[in-house]
């Protein structure tokens, strides 16, 4: 009896394994807004969703929105203008569409700015014409729009500043440390953010100016950001007082071929646990549920879609 009992509960535990789902969460190097992302997502969908979940970090999205769209990561972080040219073959995804590219969820607004040494003569945008700025982004081809944006903010063009050529902005944001750069682009509330305030002695994020040519400006340039206020907070780099500058949605991406179940599961974690995301991820706090689903200029995958409907965030 006792041989058939240790049988039966081998064979119990053998089936329970085969069943189990793991999903690859792809996000940028660590240190980045990224890869926090991913890691409170992974550990939320671990815990909430029994679906194990591993973070697996990528050079830049220009890497990772292929490999999400070919299926060969289950989920990426990126954001929405990344995931619009991926989808369309535009910019730097020219020659390169990802038609299988999914949406399971917006996120939260990912707010960017260009930071300088809180002791800095820079003060305004403008006064980064003829600076040192990091810029080239080679494997986040998407990064330079959104920084041409920011300097558009300031009347300037890429011609006007003295670009500091580098592959992402885990780079750029070392070289500014290491004092090659007068400035360096970053997504607000990143770690590698709070790591640079501290190595330099404080940082402070320039503003962008909220006029209506200015941000009309802004807009021919980065259609996808929009004005965005940042609220001072404890813990956060580089802001000191209210300070106006660029957001865009936040996204948590998948491929059409990944099963429904999967994303039903993890969209439905996300949803129903923003305090456990945010205790391990505080920018999570400005996740708005209500704001998951929305129209944008891809679509959402059928997984989503079917959690959607459930809560009564879409209609049926």
């Amino acid at each position: 009896m006792k041989i058939k009992l240790t049988a039966l509960l081998l064979g119990t535990l053998i089936a329970g394994s085969a069943v189990a789902q793991s999903v690859g969460v792809g996000t940028m190097s660590q240190g980045t807004m990224s890869y926090s992302t991913g890691s409170a997502i992974a550990k939320v969908i671990t815990e909430k969703a029994k679906v194990q979940a591993r973070v697996q970090p990528n050079s830049g999205e220009t890497v990772l929105i292929p490999l999400v769209s070919s299926g060969e990561l289950d989920f990426g972080i990126a954001n929405l203008m990344e995931a619009g040219e991926a989808v369309a073959g535009h910019g730097a995804f020219a020659g390169r569409k990802t038609p299988d590219l999914r949406v399971a969820s917006v996120l939260f607004p990912l707010k960017t700015g260009l930071f300088v040494r809180k002791d800095s003569p820079i003060k305004t945008m403008a006064d980064l014409k003829g600076k040192r700025v990091t810029y080239g982004f080679t494997a986040m081809n998407t990064v330079k729009t959104v920084v041409d944006g920011l300097l558009a903010g300031g009347g300037l063009t890429a011609a006007d500043i003295k670009p500091v050529l580098v592959p992402n902005v885990a780079r750029g944001a070392d070289d500014f440390a290491s004092g090659n750069a007068d400035a360096f682009f970053f997504a607000v509330g990143a770690a590698k953010v709070t790591e640079v305030d501290a190595q330099v002695g404080g940082l402070r994020m320039l503003a962008v100016p909220t006029d209506a040519a200015t941000l009309a400006a802004v807009k021919k340039v980065f259609p996808y950001g929009y004005p965005i206020e940042v609220k001072p907070r404890s813990g956060l780099a580089g802001v000191a007082q209210p300070t106006t500058t660029l957001g865009y949605d936040n996204l948590l991406l998948t491929s059409a071929n990944e099963k429904d179940d999967a994303v039903y599961k993890v969209v439905k974690a996300i949803a129903e646990n923003k305090a456990g995301l945010a205790s391990a991820f505080p920018v999570f706090n400005e996740l708005d549920v209500k704001q998951m689903h929305k129209t944008l200029p891809i679509e959402f995958h059928p997984g989503a879609m079917r959690y959607f409907k459930e809560a009564g965030l879409v209609k049926p």
